[in-house]
């Protein structure tokens, strides 16, 4: 197993951490290519009361992207004000480009009680874990490497050039899987939706607990 990535170099005691109760964090990470929008999409189709943070990134939109919707598009000068603002609960340089959480959307959701789910890299699921208490990593998998590289090469969005680092650093977050709370391979969307649900669900206290 490889060590941890580093998160931004900024020290934890800066920074208040943040509780998920009464609302919860889930995280999802997973290599490039392998479904995480798509097993998302049925997620929030069958659990319609989670809630998702949209992150920044200063990656062009792709056809169909709509901003404030699939992300939050920004310049680099924009992301950097976010940065040296202090408004990023986590940030990293993924492919080429920057994607960031918004903190205090993330504090608001939780502070409403809601259950919110990020989608996020290695990096930063890394520099959230010793700072969100009580959050939930869930790390989504290809049926095998193949599989991820045919994906990945059938999705046609990427120069060649961009295919090959997206499937180099896909090899690099597979070998951080263990790091992860629970794995879940997607094989079928709808059966890896309801195990991801099946996940967030385990251990919530029934109705009639206090």
């Amino acid at each position: 197993m490889s060590p941890l990535p580093e998160g931004p170099q900024e020290t934890s005691a800066k920074r208040p951490r943040l509780s998920t109760p009464p609302g919860r964090l889930i995280v999802l990470s997973g290599p490039s290519g392998v479904g995480k929008d798509t097993v998302l999409q049925e997620l929030f189709r069958i659990a319609p009361w989670l809630h998702y943070s949209i992150s920044y990134t200063t990656r062009p939109p792709r056809p169909g992207e709509v901003d404030g919707v699939a992300y939050s598009f920004v310049d680099d000068a924009g992301f950097e004000a976010l940065r040296e603002g202090h408004a990023l609960l986590e940030y990293a340089e993924v492919h080429g480009h920057w994607y960031g959480t918004g903190e205090a959307r993330v504090r608001e959701s939780l502070d409403r009680g809601e259950d919110i789910v990020l989608k996020i890299d290695v990096q930063g699921a890394a520099w959230i874990r010793p700072r969100v208490p009580g959050a939930i990593f869930i790390f989504l998998l290809p049926p095998s490497p193949e599989e991820l590289h045919r994906r990945l090469t059938e999705r046609a969005t990427e120069s060649a050039d961009s295919l090959e680092l997206r499937w180099e650093n896909a090899r690099t977050e597979l070998a951080d899987q263990g790091w992860y709370d629970y794995r879940v391979v997607n094989d079928d969307v709808r059966r890896a939706a309801r195990e991801i649900l099946e996940i967030i669900e385990r251990g919530r206290p029934r109705a009639d607990q206090p």
